[in-house]
């Protein structure tokens, strides 16, 4: 529900602009309460970002991008996904900030690596080195002054096969199709959909339970963004939301299953693999801005 604290007309308006409430955030509120009466559902004022947040956010995403750009360089057959997770830890500090996932709800490292068959969540062990033909999501997510960012890409090691190499293209294009569907005052629905029907026009399917989020001012906010919604459904997108668009894509079924060791790293059912790249994007009044990729 959005919020119902009203505002005087010549209060200063709280998005922290300075200008009065009138003549800065008003009618936009008015729109939203349109929606909502209209039986939507719409973000509430803690959803959306102000201009000092979202500066906060950019300078964030400056080391996020920094971190899989290092791991871009180096990435190759051989290595450890430890020593992923060391270039993740090492640039993050250097550059002033904290590897959001280390130590999150018990997550032991810096950064996910997920491999083949894993969906998300694969924790990097010295143990575990790429091989010729792999392909791997790596997961980076970045806390600086108290802003989050997060992205995450996929890589190819080696002599990847056709059909690997197509899961990995394919699932790049749902993020493209995402992105060019995020639009102010149209619905999450409208973007998760399209993603969808994208994926399932290649012979593949998305994961349901696992999907993107809020993110700015803590790791996982509202709203969770599903990819397999209808449209005119879903969460009302409005200028200032930043949320993540990342689609677990399965080359076979979307169901899944949880490591029950480790009680993190989930992987497909069937065994067959999956594919996952991650934006984070901010609504903007004509459309989105990346803010990580």
């Amino acid at each position: 529900m959005f919020s119902n604290q009203k505002i005087e007309r010549n209060a200063p308006c709280w998005c922290g602009s300075g200008k009065k409430y009138k003549a800065c955030h008003m009618n936009f509120d008015q729109k939203i309460k349109h929606y909502e009466f209209m039986g939507h559902m719409v973000p509430d004022r803690s959803i959306i970002k102000t201009p000092a947040q979202i500066e906060g956010i950019r300078k964030s995403a400056v080391i996020n991008i920094a971190c899989l750009d290092k791991v871009a360089e180096v990435i190759c057959e051989g290595m450890s996904t430890q020593d992923i997770d060391d270039i993740v830890y090492k640039t993050t500090v250097e550059m002033g900030g904290i590897p959001a996932p280390l130590h999150y709800e018990g997550f032991p490292k810096s950064v996910c690596t997920s491999i083949n068959n894993e969906v998300c969540h694969g924790i990097p062990d010295e143990k575990i080195i790429l091989k010729d033909g792999d392909i791997i999501n790596v997961d980076c997510s970045t806390i600086l002054n108290g802003y989050f960012s997060d992205s995450s890409r996929m890589f190819m090691i080696g002599n990847v096969s056709e059909e690997r190499k197509r899961l990995v293209q394919v699932t790049k294009e749902c993020v493209e199709i995402g992105l060019q569907n995020v639009k102010p005052w149209t619905f999450l629905g409208d973007m998760g959909n399209a993603v969808n029907q994208h994926a399932m026009k290649n012979g593949y399917s998305v994961v349901r339970e696992i999907g993107g989020h809020g993110c700015g001012l803590e790791f996982h906010e509202d709203p969770f963004v599903s990819f397999v919604s209808k449209p005119g459904t879903e969460m009302l997108m409005v200028p200032g939301m930043v949320f993540t668009i990342e689609p677990m894509v399965n080359m076979g079924t979307c169901e899944f299953y949880e490591d029950k060791d480790n009680g993190w790293t989930i992987y497909t059912k069937d065994g067959k693999d999956s594919a996952q790249w991650e934006i984070q994007v901010l609504v903007t009044e004509t459309g989105a801005e990346v803010i990580t990729y």
